[in-house]
Formats: C-alpha cells, sequence, structure tokens
C-alpha cells in the first residue's frame, strides 16, 4: 500500500492522501455518473489500469467506443467486465485476483425501475454481494456512491441535514440505499476500507434522458413549480461529484465514514428553475416564462398516490418525481470540506450552461 502523502486542496485544510491505485475497479461504468468518473481516471496518467462492469455486451460495446474516444494515453490496461450486479458471481468476477493496491467505486445503482423489488436487487443486493467480495479480495479502499434518500427530507424549508442524521428513508429508493448503506457498514465492521458517498440531485455531462426533459420542461415554461417555489434543495455538478468521490478514495481517514457532497449552499427550486431559464437564454436558445404552478395539495397527493403504488410493487417516475418536489432536500458539506479537502468548483449557473452546452453539442433536442 502506497504510503500516505500531503497533498493541499484549494480553499480546504491540508489533508493526507494516498496516490492513485495500479488498479480503479469502476461498476456501473457506462451510465450516467461511471461515464463522468471514467472520463476523469482516463485523462489521469497515475491510473494505469483500469476495470470498468457493464450490464450488457451491448452496454459494453458502447463503453468500448466511449473508452476508445477519450483514452488519451491509448496504453493503459482497460478491462471491461460484463455482469449483473445484483448477482454474486458478477462481484467474484470483477474482483477476481485484484490486488491490495486497488479501489472500487460502486457508482451502480437504479434511481427509476418499472418495479420496487428492482431497488432491492440492484442498490441492495448488488451492494452487500460487491462489499462482500471487496472485504474477500483485501482492496484498498472501496467508495459506495449512496444518496440523500436514506435519510428522507427535511422537515421544513429552513432545515438542513448536517453531518450525522439518522436513517429515515424516502420510499423504495431510500430504503434500498438505506439497507445498501447498511451492508457497507457490516463489511467495515468485518474488516473492510470503506466509505460512502451521498450525493443530492445532481447533473450535467453524459446525462439521461430525463435531465434533457427537464432542461426543455424549463423552457417551455411547464416546469411544475410547487407553491411558491420555496422548497429548498442541494444540487451538485457532476465534476464536482467526482471530484468528491476521488477525495473519499484516496483519503485515509475516510474510512467508514459518510459524507455529502454537493455545492456549498442549497437553492430553492424558484431559484433553480430561474437560473436555468437564464443559462438557456445565455446559450442562445428562447425561453417562455414559467406558467406551471401548482398547489402544495398537488405534491402531497401525489405522494400518496407514490406510496399507495409501491406498497403493490410498482413504481411509476413522473407521480414520483412530483411527489418529491414539495419536499426541501438540504445538506451540509462542511465536514466534507473539513475532512476529505473537498470544495465544490462549480456553481449551479455555470453548471447549468456547460449542461446545456454538452446537450447541444451531442445534437439534443431542448
Amino acid at each position: 500500500m502506497p504510503d500516505p502523502q500531503t497533498t493541499p486542496v484549494d480553499a480546504a485544510p491540508v489533508i493526507a492522501t494516498w496516490s492513485a491505485p495500479r488498479t480503479t475497479v469502476v461498476t456501473g461504468a457506462a451510465g450516467w455518473l461511471g461515464r463522468a468518473l471514467t472520463h476523469r481516471l482516463l485523462a489521469d496518467p497515475q491510473r494505469p489500469h483500469l476495470r470498468l462492469l457493464a450490464h450488457s455486451t451491448a452496454e459494453a460495446d458502447d463503453l468500448r467506443r466511449f473508452v476508445d474516444q477519450h483514452d488519451a494515453a491509448a496504453q493503459r490496461r482497460i478491462d471491461i467486465i460484463i455482469g449483473d450486479v445484483a448477482r454474486a458471481d458478477t462481484a467474484a468476477r470483477l474482483l477476481y485476483q485484484v490486488g491490495a493496491d486497488t479501489d472500487v467505486v460502486h457508482t451502480a445503482g437504479i434511481i427509476h425501475p418499472r418495479r420496487v423489488r428492482q431497488f432491492y436487487e440492484i442498490n441492495t443486493n448488488g451492494t452487500r454481494h460487491l462489499a462482500a467480495a471487496a472485504r474477500d479480495a483485501g482492496v484498498r479502499r472501496f467508495v459506495h456512491v449512496s444518496s440523500n434518500s436514506p435519510f428522507g427530507t427535511n422537515p421544513d424549508t429552513g432545515d438542513t441535514f448536517r453531518h450525522d442524521e439518522p436513517f429515515h428513508p424516502y420510499l423504495g429508493y431510500g430504503d434500498s440505499k438505506m439497507q445498501g448503506e447498511m451492508a457497507v457498514n457490516e463489511a467495515v465492521a468485518a474488516g473492510l476500507d470503506a466509505t460512502i458517498v451521498r450525493p443530492p440531485w445532481f447533473y450535467g455531462p453524459f446525462q439521461p434522458p430525463r435531465q434533457t426533459t427537464f432542461f426543455r420542461m424549463v423552457r417551455n415554461g411547464k416546469f411544475p413549480v410547487i407553491g411558491t417555489g420555496q422548497q429548498r434543495r442541494s444540487m451538485v455538478y457532476v465534476d464536482n461529484l467526482v471530484d468528491g468521490i476521488l477525495c473519499a478514495e484516496l483519503t485515509p481517514a475516510a474510512r467508514g465514514k459518510g459524507y455529502w457532497v454537493a455545492d456549498q449552499r442549497a437553492y430553492t427550486v424558484a431559484e433553480i428553475v430561474e437560473t436555468v431559464g437564464r443559462a438557456l437564454v445565455d446559450e442562445g436558445l428562447s425561453v417562455k416564462p414559467p406558467t406551471t404552478h401548482l398547489p402544495n395539495v398537488a405534491a402531497l397527493i401525489a405522494e400518496v398516490g407514490d406510496r399507495v403504488l409501491q406498497r403493490v410493487g410498482v413504481y411509476q417516475q413522473q407521480l414520483h418525481v412530483l411527489g418529491e418536489m414539495g419536499h426541501t432536500i438540504a445538506v451540509d458539506i462542511s465536514r466534507t470540506t473539513a475532512e476529505i479537502g473537498y470544495v465544490p468548483k462549480v456553481e449551479l449557473y455555470e453548471g447549468m450552461r456547460r449542461s446545456i452546452r454538452w446537450c447541444l453539442d451531442q445534437g439534443l433536442e431542448l
């Protein structure tokens, strides 16, 4: 294991860190966050060997094209493993014969499934299998990407989650991610060196269609603002999130701890919609004034419907999103900065401009 070295982080305390490992394993590498992380790792000459998990042959082929396009060095070793993260044998194959100079970043997960059981198959069982395999393999560090959802929503618009909060999961996704965190903690108690990263709403390049839909709705004045839009939401640009993941990975003192990774402050929903609209205009697009304001009861009704459907195993994305929009989800990152040196570099306006620009560069219709 490399000896810790002291690395200053801009506007953060001096933090003792490890150097990059010989092998970096990434689950969910073909997904939104996984691609952003892989893109960063491919640009780092100190990462000689990447082992990436894809869910299917088609995903693996797409991921290989992505790697070939973005691997500037073209001399490192890239292994792409195909498998279902929910299966224990996939975790065993993924971590077969990795050494102690190996870090695992577990980004794989499902947010919007068709059936509620998929939350538990992937977010809970997948994490349990992978954490156990990582413990057995003796990896240096296991980074689990969780969520705000195991902690639910803030009780009022003025509240902010601190570093240590009790679990209070929000519906099936939150419960499955809570159980995933518990599985990681069990593996830590059994000897695994692991840390947990908890991002709220993140956005940015490599985004899925639902984020493009968000931009389109704001542009057309149809994004549903609940009440006056004073609900507060913590957000994080995907490159900032990658920064936070790497800080957690390379900081020895992060063992056994969990960290919020977000912007310095939370934004009201009204501010988010206004900022996205301004970013769209500044990227040369026309934007209609917001017209879709819904009463608070609309979110309450949606949430009740969501709970009823999830109790019988059915998940409906639009209903879930509308219900959650009535809540505040705000977090405090001060301890994340103090302990692992994470400082968000890109704030909301600039992040949204970069995201919109990426969409336009991809030929996506906004």
